[in-house]
């Protein structure tokens, strides 16, 4: 059955998108739901940039470079240094201005499926800032790696984050060295131990690409390991044009030829692990996975197998162009369930809210509430990423949490609102009759939008 045109406008912005400003789903409404949403694929170009001058990875590790020799220098002429407070001071000049732009541009951009479309694939290839190395390149590697191949190759976006300094410093791929190799020979005549590092093989399999229903390996692993030894970033003591980016180090490199999941990689050097990533990214098994990831992050924690298989079949017969399956997304009906069974994430809720409200967050202290909410800015807590199940996100206390925030967002928001158009404005027809109901009843301005906020409609996309 076909979708109604108003129901249809209310769940492209609120599903596909990161929720409505004041008078977007009538305009979506006017320019056609799925047309809006196909507006936004841009395979040349990817996603928008954060930042109009956005801050490149090596630039970071430069910085961290003299956080190093400041801290030497002081040790050496008997001076007090605090690393700690050294380093919180630069995680919230970097990583504290890299998230406000990001909540910036998510609060009031036009184009917000793009930006809903970008976040998963940030969520996909995660990398955290729960090392000290890696604090202030989450926002680059976000930039460089992710944003620029969101509607392109599958496989460009793995090489590209798969290779980035981000995601080799989180890993401890930078640090990988072959144990027949004359770099591990040299570490061991100085009496260092160097050793082969298997992190980025393992999350790149299993969550990158094929995922655990490949039924690989651990001998499979080891040998992608193997094959991507060499692959590092310059030393931060080298000239400033190459320190902190990517570099093949092929003394590092295990020789010979590999075995992976049944196939034979002879190639030498780093085209060694560029073959195994450009058949990983070939994989059924990785079209599989990624279509059921994108269902699930879209549609339903447990998506709709037809969706799935739609998505797939896009993916395969595309070679992995992103923007073929986005637009199969807009497309499959089952994308279109008038039943929402998404529950925000912290940060979807907080976003919607400041849409629905038309605030624009102006310092990093707005995004405090997402470190009480459990979704502290840049920190996964694991390779996984952030949670996409309801189960995470929906307990006792941080309900409770939402509605003192919404509350707070409320008071200052809401002067010479009418309740009523501002609740229309935020769910379009998705609105049922009892919230609007509680809404008209509520006995102030800023209990009608707590209302609204902390409905069920509202919670849910």
């Amino acid at each position: 059955m076909a979708l109604d045109r108003d129901l249809a406008a209310a769940i492209a912005v609120t599903r596909f998108g990161l929720g409505a400003k004041p008078g977007q789903i009538d305009a979506v409404k006017e320019a056609g739901p799925r047309r809006w949403l196909q507006s936004q694929i841009r395979p040349v170009g990817g996603a928008d940039q954060p930042s109009a001058n956005p801050p490149s990875s090596a630039a970071r590790l430069l910085e961290f470079r003299e956080y190093q020799r400041e801290r030497q220098a002081a040790r050496a002429a008997g001076q007090h240094f605090d690393p700690v407070k050294f380093a919180g001071k630069l995680i919230r000049q970097d990583a504290g201005a890299d998230f406000l732009s990001r909540m910036r541009l998510a609060a009031t951009t036009d184009a917000d499926f793009r930006e809903r479309w970008a976040l998963f694939w940030f969520n996909h290839f995660t990398v955290s800032a729960t090392k000290l190395q890696t604090a202030t390149l989450v926002g680059p590697f976000e930039d460089e790696a992710i944003r620029p191949h969101v509607f392109g190759r599958f496989e460009d976006m793995l090489v590209a984050s798969s290779s980035h300094p981000a995601m080799l410093l989180y890993l401890d791929q930078a640090r990988s060295i072959g144990p027949d190799t004359a770099a591990a020979a040299f570490l061991s005549r100085k009496g260092r131990h160097a050793g082969l590092n298997e992190n980025l093989a393992r999350e790149v399999m299993e969550l990158h690409t094929v995922g655990l229903a490949a039924h690989y390996t651990q001998a499979d692993v080891t040998e992608f390991a193997r094959a991507l030894t060499g692959w590092s970033i310059s030393g931060l003591d080298a000239p400033d044009s190459v320190a902190g980016k990517f570099m093949f180090r092929p003394a590092a490199h295990e020789p010979g030829v590999r075995t992976i999941m049944g196939r034979r990689y002879p190639q030498e050097g780093m085209q060694q692990g560029l073959a195994v990533l450009h058949d990983l990214a070939a994989s059924p098994f990785t079209a599989q996975h990624v279509s059921y990831e994108l269902a699930r992050h879209f549609v339903a924690d447990e998506p709709p197998a037809s969706l799935v298989a739609r998505l797939k079949e896009t993916f395969q017969e595309t070679g992995g162009d992103l923007s073929h399956v986005a637009n199969t997304l807009i497309l499959s009906p089952e994308a279109w369930s008038p039943e929402a069974r998404k529950f925000k994430t912290p940060y979807e809720f907080v976003v919607s809210a400041w849409r629905a409200a038309g605030v624009t967050p102006d310092a990093l202290r707005d995004a405090a509430i997402l470190t009480a909410l459990g979704q502290k800015p840049y920190s996964a807590p694991s390779p996984k990423g952030w949670p996409e199940d309801a189960a995470a996100w929906c307990a006792p206390d941080a309900v409770v949490k939402r509605m003192a925030w919404a509350q707070r967002l409320a008071a200052g928001h809401v002067a010479g609102r009418d309740p009523s158009q501002l609740a229309a404005d935020a769910l379009g027809d998705r609105l049922t009759p009892l919230v609007a109901q509680a809404i008209s009843h509520a006995e102030t301005r800023e209990e009608s939008l707590a209302v609204l906020l902390m409905s069920p409609e509202f919670q849910r996309r």
